[in-house]
């Protein structure tokens, strides 16, 4: 079966070939046949494109872009033509999967796509309008490149949706819970995927484990997994609550916003953009969300810098001790994303206010770039986890899963 994934951002696009043979899922990963991948960020009405196959070809290029749809015909002809060829035609793609961030209540599993289900998309669009609405344009570029091929939605929030009320409803009016108010939680592809692969490598039952999965990358979130569910994570109603990011503020006292919307020409719009574009590592460093930078800045000297780094560590390190408190303990403690399989800084500071439990790291495995392995010290109470999350890989075998 070959397995097309779409994995849009609102400024990137993310696309993989795998081809899955025989009767069941390999027990490792498998590597991509083709990989696209899209970024437009850097001029106005012009995508960066860069493709590789498993063989080792590549391409890059730019080209004048101003839609989507018009990227993916782009990077579906290198699928089938020139160098980075790698399958005769089109129509030998069996399904297409997509990663859609925002499935509401209505979606708690991954579905075939069909007009109902774009409608439930286009709807969630308010409430994450970064992704939804790239979501939906990639499934539409799709039927309109390879027309009636089986789709299927990924949703980022279904793993999430095993989390009990408690955790997942506000204490605000209960007006908000009828109007569909409450913690959906994201990144549930790679927390999910995760979690499975901490169970793979420490050879026991996921339905054994509590877990803490945190995903550190330019967004942040931790997720709760007990059992094999998610019971807690610490991403809202939207994906700016929770963990201080790149750019997002994470959570912050509501007061915070009702003071500055009464302040003369702060408007909701100016609001949104300081929370999502301002804050976090770049607001208070004033040089960069990138927590590379920030450690150059800090080497430098750069007070602000150090004061980012300083509050980052400390909402870690607090979140994580309040999703101990809502697993009753912790087996182990996984670390993925950018920040989190690259930043060994970030991974000692965190383990350090929970060698109280007997969490102790091999400094020396921290620090030897390690890759789906334990960096935990032998007699460590809690295994310690680097993992490199392969969302796509999720996506694809979601999409094996339901075909099959």
């Amino acid at each position: 079966m070959k397995i097309l994934v779409l994995n849009a951002g609102s400024s990137s696009q993310k696309s993989c070939l795998y081809e899955i043979t025989g009767k069941a899922l390999p027990q490792e990963p498998l590597q991509p046949l083709w990989e696209g991948k899209v970024d437009w960020t850097h001029h106005q009405g012009v995508a960066e494109i860069e493709v590789k196959t498993a063989t080792g070809e590549s391409l890059q290029a730019e080209i004048s872009a101003e839609s989507r749809p018009q990227v993916i015909a782009y990077l579906l002809d290198t699928l089938y033509k020139g160098s980075t060829q790698v399958i005769d035609e089109l129509s030998e793609i069996d399904v297409v999967g997509h990663r859609v961030v925002h499935g509401g209540q209505e979606y708690r599993v991954s579905v075939a796509i069909t007009e109902d289900v774009k409608d439930a998309i286009a709807r969630l669009c308010t409430l994450a309008p970064a992704h939804n609405p790239a979501n939906l344009q990639g499934i539409e570029a799709i039927e309109q490149l390879l027309g009636d091929v089986p789709q299927i939605a990924v949703f980022d929030t279904a793993f999430h949706s095993s989390m009990p009320d408690a955790a997942a409803i506000y204490p605000g009016p209960y007006e908000w819970v009828e109007q569909g108010i409450r913690r959906y939680g994201f990144h549930g592809i790679s927390h999910q995927y995760c979690a499975q692969r901490t169970a793979q490598i420490l050879g026991r039952d996921l339905a054994s484990l509590r877990l803490i999965t945190c995903h550190l990358g330019n967004g942040c979130s931790l997720a709760a997994v007990k059992n094999g569910r998610s019971i807690d994570t610490t991403m809202g109603f939207t994906p700016l609550d929770g963990l201080m990011m790149g750019s997002r503020s994470g959570a912050v006292d509501p007061g915070i916003l009702i003071h500055l919307l009464r302040q003369d020409g702060y408007t909701v719009d100016k609001l949104d953009h300081v929370l999502n574009k301002n804050s976090g590592l770049r607001g208070i460093s004033g040089v960069s969300g990138d927590m590379r930078r920030i450690r150059e800045a800090i080497a430098q000297g750069n007070s602000r810098a150090q004061l980012a780094w300083d509050i980052y560590v400390h909402r870690l390190q607090s979140y994580i001790g309040a999703t101990i408190a809502s697993l009753r303990g912790l087996d182990a403690l996984v670390f993925t994303a950018g920040v989190g399989e690259n930043a060994a800084d970030i991974r000692a500071a965190a383990c350090e206010a929970f060698e109280f439990l007997g969490l102790k790291l091999d400094s020396q495995k921290n620090m030897g770039n390690p890759v789906d392995s334990d960096i935990a010290a032998p007699d460590s109470t809690v295994r310690v986890l680097v993992i490199h999350t392969q969302e796509d890989w999720a996506i694809a075998t979601e999409c094996w899963q339901l075909l099959m």
